[in-house]
Parts: C-alpha cells; structure tokens; sequence
C-alpha cells in the first residue's frame, strides 16, 4: 500500500477509535478492569494526535480573552478559575480539579447549538477543551445545578 494511502487511512481510522472507546466516555461506570482502564486511558501519555492539538493551543492561547488563566503543562490544560484551578487533559478533555485531584465530569448538552469554538480546522476534542476552559476560567458564573453541587462539595473544607 503506498505510504500516502496508508496514512490517510489511518487518519480515518483514529477518530473513530477515539470516539468508540471507553476512554471517551465520561458517563462509564462500569466497575473491575474496564473501569481501571477508562480512568489510565483519561489521563494518559498524549497520543500524536494529542500533541498536535497542544501544538495549536500553544499557539491558540495568548490570543484568548482567558489567556492569563491558562498554562500548558504536560498533558494537561491547566486553568485557573475564581473557586478552583482545573487540568484539562489534552487527549481526552476529561478535567481533574485541584487540590484533591478529583475528576469533574462536564459533557456538552446534547441538541442545543452555539455550544461549539469553531476552529479553522476540524478537531472536535480541541473545540470541547476550549469550551471547557472558557466556562471554568468562569467558574463563579456556573449556573448548572450538577456542576455547582459538585464545585461546592469539592471546595468545601
């Protein structure tokens, strides 16, 4: 097979896998070793795809309203809201919150439109991490009963 049809193959096929697995499901609640691998795979060394998408946020970021928020560290973006500060992994947008590193589920509302960043190129995971950090470098203004509850149990001391 030539190289070329090769990758562009393969370019297909990423995706597809990313969104199948259940490392991109935040409502898994499966328990025993499924669950062990949702929560490696959430958190894991960034894939290339991963790594290009924090290529663009490098280059994204200062040129964001939230750019004194954000810092890139590793695998993860690292926002700093009023109430706490959040890493956002960069493979799998799944968001662990400081101090105690606990996960903090926030899923885009099915049907509802204008909740995407468009970008000028197709990346899906990028527009989900952007979204996620525009609303928790704003997280005072969070309105959603779920979120707020799990905000309030989190930053209780």
């Amino acid at each position: 097979m030539p190289p070329l049809v090769f990758s562009e193959a393969m370019r297909d096929v990423d995706p597809f896998v990313g969104v199948t697995s259940i490392a991109a499901d935040p409502d898994w609640t499966e328990q025993g070793p499924a669950r062990a691998y949702w929560q490696r795979a959430g958190f894991a060394e960034l894939t290339e795809t991963a790594e290009a998408r924090r290529d663009a946020l490098e280059r994204i970021l200062p040129r964001l309203k939230i750019a004194d928020r954000c810092t890139l560290d590793g695998r993860h973006l690292i926002v700093r809201g009023d109430l706490r500060t959040y890493r956002i992994h960069l493979g799998s947008a799944d968001i662990l919150m400081e101090p105690d590193h606990s996960c903090l589920c926030i899923v885009p509302a099915r049907g509802k439109a204008g909740g995407k960043v468009y970008l000028p190129f197709e990346d899906d995971r990028l527009s989900l991490i952007l979204s996620k950090a525009f609303l928790l470098a704003a997280d005072t203004e969070i309105t959603d009963a779920s979120i707020r509850a799990r905000l309030e149990a989190v930053s209780s001391p």
